[in-house]
């Protein structure tokens, strides 16, 4: 049995096209065409995402809903913006651990399609302050494991503070980590590998090779792996 190609040049062709014409009457034109080419690929994805999933952690979901599943919504929150445009350009879906429902703050799984600026990997964005806490208190407390995450190679991106936590000094061996808001780390696709037939493996081994630093913040907020 060949392998599946979810997306295809029209996903690509229909977001520069709504990055040109951001407004809900031509979108409501050619809902159709978002439908075929981005929504009901991206669905499929996570639909037969969730076995590959569970291959390198049973307590992370895939939720294939069209409305309040992994799949984040097309509409903008303009509500406190500059930027009025009504629709993102680009498709992503979080795959968040189980027990943290919809939450996009929960450690998680990540894929963002956009042309020519693709990625996917996982981690945590902008957690509440008493996971960021337990973060940072198990990185003090097991320092050989969090070492572990810098040797397998993953750069985790995100903000930091400038100062160090409260109840941190500044001459703590891990305090540039310590200091962090956000651990999450991106793998770069180009469009082609979006649209080929490996796709979803590329995509697999990219979160699978994110996993120790998964792992690491599941467990730091008492989450099962």
């Amino acid at each position: 049995m060949g392998k599946n190609v979810y997306f295809t040049h029209k996903l690509f062709d229909f977001l520069l096209d709504l990055k040109t014409h951001n407004n809900r009457e031509w979108f409501h034109a050619n809902k159709e065409r978002y439908e075929s080419a981005v929504r009901d690929p991206m669905l499929r994805f996570i639909t037969d995402f969730r076995r590959h999933l569970h291959t390198i952690s049973k307590n992370f979901k895939t939720d294939p809903r069209p409305v309040g599943g992994s799949m984040f919504r097309l509409q903008r929150d303009i509500r406190f913006s500059k930027d009025k445009s009504p629709y993102k350009i680009n498709a992503a879906a979080h795959f968040p651990h189980q027990d943290c429902g919809k939450d996009v703050h929960a450690p998680g799984f990540y894929l963002h399609i956009e042309p020519g600026n693709s990625m996917g990997g996982g981690g945590i964005w902008h957690p509440d302050i008493q996971s960021l806490s337990k973060i940072r208190k198990r990185i003090a407390e097991y320092p050989k494991e969090w070492r572990k995450i810098w040797a397998s190679g993953i750069t985790i991106e995100g903000e930091s503070l400038k100062r160090p936590p409260q109840g941190y000094d500044d001459g703590h061996p891990l305090i540039e980590d310590i200091k962090r808001k956000d651990f999450y780390t991106m793998k770069k696709f180009t469009d082609k590998e979006i649209c080929s037939h490996d796709f979803m493996d590329m995509y697999t081994e990219s979160c699978r090779s994110i996993a120790p630093l998964v792992k690491f913040l599941a467990n730091s907020i008492e989450l099962r792996w």
